[in-house]
């Protein structure tokens, strides 16, 4: 009796077959989408931080902490802004630029338009300081 052989070819061409679908399937499942969100978490937990280490800090005249001696009054945000902005560079890493916004007027960096921005709001006494972040 004679059996029958599949020849070399087309076992060859199954093979890749099988090997082009599985890179295929490997190229559309498995790539990431967008963008994972993980930058902005890193941003986020950045501005949380920063306004956990300013809102326990100590005040350098009066009131009960910095951010609420900041948003006191017009006087006492331009007396302290340069010392709050060189705190806040003190804090964050070289490489994260950033923007604090109060009711009397804002210290750091003008905020682009088109960048990922982690934002953490504290409520003082006197008002209400938001810092935003982002990658230089």
């Amino acid at each position: 009796m004679r059996r029958a052989q599949a020849s070399i070819t087309a076992a060859e061409a199954a093979i890749g077959v099988v090997v082009l679908l599985s890179l295929t399937l490997g190229f559309v499942l498995g790539a990431p989408g967008e963008g994972d969100g993980t930058s902005q978490t890193q941003l986020d937990l950045y501005a949380d931080d920063a306004m956990t280490l300013l809102a326990n800090d100590q005040p350098r005249h009066a009131d009960q902490t910095r951010l609420a001696e900041v948003t006191e009054s017009q006087d006492a945000f331009d007396r302290e802004a340069a010392d709050l902005e060189h705190r806040v560079e003190r804090i964050l890493p070289p490489n994260v630029l950033f923007r604090i916004e109060t009711a009397y007027g804002t210290v750091g960096q003008p905020l682009p338009d088109d960048v990922e921005t982690g934002t953490s709001t504290v409520s003082t006494v006197n008002g209400d300081v938001t810092l935003r972040v982002w990658y230089a």
